[in-house]
């Protein structure tokens, strides 16, 4: 699976290393994950022993270098983590992308020595949670239009404002947040800061009653005349909005690779379902419609890694891989909710109760539309480069 050039073209077999972290990880899943995901998905119950365990097993700074702590693992492998957490549930791989693709891999590129070796060091060894706040209750796309204020007294910055749809946020020991530091400067006018939750004036909650990934955590933050030091800061004022567009590349990958996750877990529950399920003397699985379904998961689970692996191969190489990227987010998420979609459909009634995991998926696959740039925005990236209106990787 990983494209190496060689005198034969094209190489996608996973190397040794690749396959040892791919086993790995699906046993962590199939020992730690599967067995209780249905228990904890109706309870709405967050297990923190998964994510220690996560910890354990190093994927919370897998591709993180092993001087700040991580496992210095290539991107290939990485992919290969969030789309077995994913199988699992999209809940824990939503800590993948927001703990590693959205914070650390960000802090790794912007932060000084000292930010990293403050921060990066305990997230990348699993001691610390760390999430990301971008999105606001009216700036979401359009981030310009954040309403949080980061105004400079001497050595500190005061930062008031409102986070919404932050993952992880409710136990995130660490936040990187953005806030505007000019109000009149549009994107141009937005900074990125470090916070730790001991930092008077910060205030944490869960978002109740979504439509799914009831067993992770969705939040929101408060601030309130917080308190930050100038050492705090990711960059410089004003490079904000270029640490979160390049934040966003890093956590669609992770998005991007977790749906992988859910179409296989779609298409494993439906094969079985379908040569299990016998109705007019056979098995469902003979009949041409279902057939015509369980094709269309094949289709998109193949088409999705093929642009997974592009974008993870870019990344590998440190070539800019916004487009790349962008693409593999948008078309990897379709599949994998039209495959749970079709996963419900293959199981008739009983896709809609809980006693079938397809219904747990079809409800965690709709919101991977909408973060990380919703569909509408990266079909928009993806025109506006073809006609030439924008360089995404320019």
């Amino acid at each position: 699976m990983s494209p190496r050039e060689g005198q034969d073209g094209i190489n996608l077999e996973l190397t040794p290393e690749q396959k040892m972290v791919q086993a790995a990880a699906a046993e962590f899943v199939d020992k730690e994950i599967s067995p209780k995901i249905g228990e904890l998905d109706q309870s709405h119950t967050l297990d923190m022993g998964i994510i220690r365990g996560m910890a354990e097993q190093g994927m919370l700074g897998a591709p993180i270098p092993e001087e700040y702590g991580g496992g210095g693992l290539d991107f290939i492998s990485t992919a290969i983590i969030c789309e077995e957490i994913e199988r699992g549930d999209g809940g824990f791989r939503t800590l993948l992308s927001v703990h590693l693709g959205l914070n650390s891999l960000t802090l790794l590129a912007f932060g000084n020595e000292e930010q990293k070796r403050r921060y990066l060091v305990p997230q990348a060894r699993g001691e610390k949670i760390a999430c990301f706040g971008l999105t606001e209750p009216n700036a979401g796309s359009d981030v310009a239009s954040m309403q949080s204020t980061a105004r400079r007294d001497g050595g500190r910055y005061i930062l008031s404002g409102q986070k919404e749809w932050i993952s992880y946020a409710n136990v995130a020991d660490h936040f990187l947040v953005f806030a505007k530091t000019d109000r009149d400067a549009g994107h141009r006018g937005i900074a990125a800061f470090l916070l730790d939750r001991s930092m008077p004036g910060i205030e944490t909650r869960d978002i109740q009653h979504k439509l799914g990934v009831w067993a992770g955590s969705t939040g929101e933050i408060f601030l309130s005349d917080v308190e930050v030091p100038v050492e705090n800061r990711l960059g410089e004022e004003g490079e904000g909005f270029k640490i979160a567009m390049y934040a966003l590349d890093m956590g669609r990958f992770t998005v991007a690779a977790g749906a992988l996750g859910t179409i296989r877990a779609a298409l494993d529950a439906s094969v079985r379902y379908a040569n299990e399920r016998v109705t007019f003397g056979q098995p469902i699985g003979r009949y041409q419609f279902v057939q015509d379904m369980i094709a269309e998961m094949v289709r998109g689970l193949e088409t999705s890694r093929l642009l997974v692996l592009q974008a993870a191969w870019l990344k590998d190489r440190g070539v800019r891989n916004t487009r790349e990227t962008s693409l593999a987010k948008w078309h990897a998420t379709e599949c994998s909710f039209q495959a749970a979609h079709l996963a419900v459909q293959i199981h008739g009634a009983y896709g809609y109760s809980a006693e079938y995991p397809v219904e747990r998926l079809f409800r965690n696959a709709r919101a991977p539309l909408l973060y990380e740039g919703t569909t509408e925005i990266h079909k928009m990236m993806q025109a506006e480069h073809a006609l030439g209106y924008r360089k995404l990787n320019g």
